[in-house]
């Protein structure tokens, strides 16, 4: 789960981390109201869930109320196209009002998950304000890492090394190390799968803030922390994800025309892999996991239905927990009550598989049986 920029420094704040002070405003009116606050100056930021805001004219550095009413109002109610958003954008429904800060320097911090290790890492580098991932493919000696122990956590030593290593002045390495262990902690009792801090900076009063903030959460421990769950925005998500998330089903749109249900995140990437080498483009990821009902498929069914780019479906199920005249019960469902009139191909394989195949031949519906994912993947991509 995403989490707006305002709302990701607010709860860092609650762990020591100095950010800038600010304010969300939703209108114009309530923009100029909190840049008064702040003194009159102020920078105007767009609130979306993507990254590349600023090069995308979405954050506006403001040096009269006057200007921050044209920013605001340049902003509120606009499309902003990033490189995250793809060419169709977000409306901006929400601004964050800060304060400026006199920048001195710009550095990078971020931690993430390190699935060889196991460990958090903390990452760390001189070159803030530019995508990390750029840093990492042109100059990746740039980038300084520690592994952290997770019985003993960030240890100040680890801290001070990365700080060292990315030029923090020396007189104010205590302060970063300050910030960083509160990035840890924050990362670790919210069950963060990201927390990147892009640019960290010190200013020429002294501070070490996070000028922005970027916290995702993992989905599967959003039970321990509903104070964080509150903090979604169903506005920034595509309805038929959300749709998902209220059947546990894994979803999510991409810009295909082939639509995909199948059980199990490895075979369903195998399966949009294989769409593609057959020159298809699949319209979405679906998972509907191992233990689905019928009700599950059903409803997943119609989701992807939901998708006016979708021209065709494939239904790909290995059945080891899950059986396939489950499945085939809650394709026959579906397809009867959308009235399915697009091309069904569909694979089944496994637990209860004769009679997944019987229930599907005796339907009387339009449905193609396939024998393999190959064969599955070559009809579909030519019915389509």
């Amino acid at each position: 789960m995403n989490i707006h920029e305002y709302q990701a420094k607010a709860v860092l704040a609650g762990y020591g981390v100095a950010v800038p002070k600010g304010k969300v405003a939703f209108t114009v009116q309530e923009a100029v109201q909190a840049a008064q606050e702040l003194g009159g100056r102020a920078v105007v930021k767009a609130q979306i869930h993507a990254g590349g805001r600023g090069k995308a004219g979405g954050v506006k550095v403001s040096r009269s109320l006057a200007e921050v009413e044209q920013n605001a109002r340049a902003l509120l109610g606009h499309t902003l196209v990033t490189h995250q958003t793809g060419p169709q954008g977000k409306v901006v429904k929400r601004l964050l009002i800060e304060q400026l800060s006199d920048i001195e320097k710009e550095y990078y911090i971020g931690l993430v998950v390190d699935r060889a290790s196991g460990r958090v890492v903390m990452m760390a580098s001189g070159e803030g304000g530019m995508e990390i991932e750029e840093v990492a493919a042109r100059t990746p000696e740039k980038i300084f890492r520690e592994t952290i122990d997770p019985v003993v956590g960030l240890t100040p030593f680890q801290a001070r090394n990365l700080a060292f290593a990315i030029g923090i002045p020396s007189d104010l390495v205590n302060k970063a190390v300050k910030f960083m262990t509160g990035l840890y902690e924050c990362f670790v009792d919210k069950d963060c799968s990201i927390a990147e801090i892009n640019p960290l900076v010190v200013t020429r009063q002294g501070e070490v803030m996070a000028l922005d903030a970027k916290l995702n959460f993992d989905d599967n421990a959003l039970f321990r922390h509903p104070d964080i769950l509150e903090l979604r925005d169903l506005d920034e998500e595509d309805p038929k994800e959300i749709e998902a998330s209220k059947y546990g089903l894994s979803y999510i749109a991409l810009d295909g025309n082939i639509g995909c249900m199948v059980n199990g995140a490895g075979l369903a990437m195998a399966t949009m892999d294989t769409i593609k080498y057959y020159g298809g483009e699949p319209a979405n990821f679906l998972d509907v996991g191992g233990g689905a009902s019928e009700e599950k498929v059903t409803e997943a069914f119609k989701i992807i239905l939901s998708d006016p780019k979708v021209r065709g479906i494939l239904v790909n199920i290995f059945g080891g927990i899950m059986k396939c005249d489950v499945i085939a019960n809650g394709v026959v469902a579906a397809a009867r009550q959308v009235g399915l009139d697009k091309p069904l191909v569909v694979r089944l394989e496994g637990t209860n598989v004769e009679l997944g195949k019987e229930i599907l031949n005796e339907s009387g519906l339009n449905i193609v049986a396939a024998d393999s994912l190959a064969d599955a993947a070559q009809r579909i991509v030519a019915l389509v």
